[in-house]
């Protein structure tokens, strides 16, 4: 363990042997940090807060602090943060609310550029890009490998699924289905067509991205008098057998906020 002279690390606190806290950092007493996690300095780790193995947390960043919440009275709620996780500069990771489930949860191997911001309850699955400044609202859930450009702002509530690209500035008030490339703010906010190149790069076979993508002209090129109902019925039809198609249908389904359908060309 290494742990540097000016660092306050209260002696409750649990730190692996093979982990290091750098100058200045401060960690609370209900704090675990795992096996060979990298604290830089002036960090602060605070709350009920577990960081698994092998993460980077970068100078300045603030994790575990006491959600932004008006009813939020001191409970003791928590922030979980996998493995393989790089936490950058300034980055602030707040903890979750009673109402919320009491969690906010980091999965594995997520990048979180410099002066991101995840609010209370949010969930992040594994192997998610948020880009410089991108920030996330109360009970945000992002799906596996969705990526998110600088300056991103996602309002509470929505779900940004998986292998989805959103351009940066964009401002997200709805749900944003998955495996699409997504920009604009609130009633401006138009689907590009299927992220086929994110995809790829993140080792999806060729036949389940043309299976989508069939799926998706289905659902998102359907003539305007052709429920979404009837589509996702449609493209259920077609796709028995497809697993990602199935995760694109269950997610309009199961949306509480509505899912953004509006393509560039509509």
């Amino acid at each position: 363990m290494t742990i540097h002279a000016t660092a306050v690390v209260e002696p409750q606190a649990e730190v692996h042997e093979t982990a290091s806290v750098g100058a200045y950092s401060v960690i609370g007493a209900n704090v675990s940090i795992g096996p060979n996690t990298v604290i830089d300095a002036h960090a602060v780790i605070s709350g009920h807060t577990r960081i698994g193995a092998d993460n980077h947390i970068g100078s300045f960043s603030s994790l575990g602090t006491p959600p932004q919440d008006s009813h939020y009275q001191d409970e003791p709620t928590e922030l979980i943060i996998g493995d393989g996780n790089r936490i950058r500069e300034y980055v602030s990771i707040h903890r979750g609310t009673v109402s919320g489930g009491g969690k906010t949860i980091i999965g594995n191997n997520n990048m979180l550029m410099a002066y991101c911001h995840v609010a209370h309850d949010c969930v992040l699955h594994d192997h998610v890009i948020m880009s410089n400044v991108a920030t996330l609202g109360g009970h945000v859930e992002v799906g596996n490998y969705a990526n998110l450009g600088g300056l991103v702002a996602v309002h509470q509530f929505c779900r940004i699924g998986s292998y989805t690209y959103v351009g940066g500035m964009s401002g997200i008030s709805l749900d944003v289905p998955p495996y699409v490339i997504l920009t604009g703010t609130r009633n401006r906010m138009r689907i590009a067509g299927v992220n086929k190149i994110g995809m790829r790069r993140n080792g999806m076979a060729r036949e389940a991205i043309n299976d989508i993508d069939r799926a998706f002209k289905i659902i998102f090129r359907a003539s305007p008098q052709v429920l979404v109902k009837e589509a996702l019925e449609q493209a259920n039809r077609e796709f028995p057998d497809s697993k990602e198609v199935r995760v694109l249908i269950d997610f309009f389904r199961e949306s509480k906020r509505g899912v953004v359908k509006r393509t560039e060309d509509s």
